[in-house]
């Protein structure tokens, strides 16, 4: 589990690409300091498990499913990666809950400073468009933020100058893909209102059955 409050930015050190999967390995300080083999980092935002490291420097493996479904296929060497490590359990929930499991990539469509903050436009895929709500919360390339606005099929993040310097969403292009969690609680929300009858042995919660209830 993570919180979407980015530590450092690492840099892609080597690539080795295969047909459906891949590994790579991430220059970085901060996030190695208690590194141990197995630990989690997220790299922007894609939970990964550590599988070899040194002092400044750490391996990752990428499966097929995070191949196809993320944006890390589309990285370079010195490209730059949003990292943070796992909450550890005495640790601050600065951000939102955020698994490491993105759920789609979006596409930078229009960036533009107003002031001090920089908005920024990402177009998603319509049927991850439900799980956004101005004022809400989603992790973007890990970075915990909060909507903005809500198009019909994008929403508009602003980044206040601190996340401008301290991750790597502003230093992207238009077209670019960046990688999308929608919020945690709400997903398990939709699930347990959507559930059918044969999966949970009762009726479904609805709006009628709630009112039936007298919470409405």
């Amino acid at each position: 589990m993570f919180t979407g409050i980015i530590e450092e930015i690492g840099e892609v050190k080597k690539i080795e690409k295969n047909a459906h999967s891949m590994k790579l390995a991430i220059a970085a300080n901060k996030v190695l300091e208690d590194a141990a083999l197995g630990d989690s980092i997220s790299v922007n935002g894609v939970c990964l498990t550590v599988t070899k490291y040194t002092s400044n420097e750490f391996e990752v493996d990428i499966m097929p499913e995070t191949f196809y479904h993320t944006s890390l296929n589309d990285l370079q060497t010195q490209s730059k990666v949003n990292l943070e490590r796992a909450l550890a359990a005495n640790g601050r929930l600065g951000g939102h809950f955020v698994s490491g499991h993105a759920d789609c990539t979006g596409e930078i469509i229009q960036k533009r400073a107003v002031e001090n903050a920089i908005y920024i436009t990402i177009k998603i895929e319509s049927n991850w468009m439900k799980y956004m709500m101005e004022k809400g919360s989603v992790a973007i390339d890990g970075t915990s933020l909060t909507v903005f606005s809500v198009g019909e099929n994008d929403i508009t993040i602003s980044l206040i100058p601190h996340t401008q310097k301290e991750t790597v969403i502003n230093q992207k292009r238009l077209g670019q893909r960046v990688n999308i969690e929608c919020d945690l609680l709400a997903k398990y929300m939709e699930r347990l209102l959507t559930a059918t009858e044969k999966e949970k042995g009762k009726k479904p919660i609805t709006l009628d059955l709630l009112g039936e209830a007298g919470f409405l």
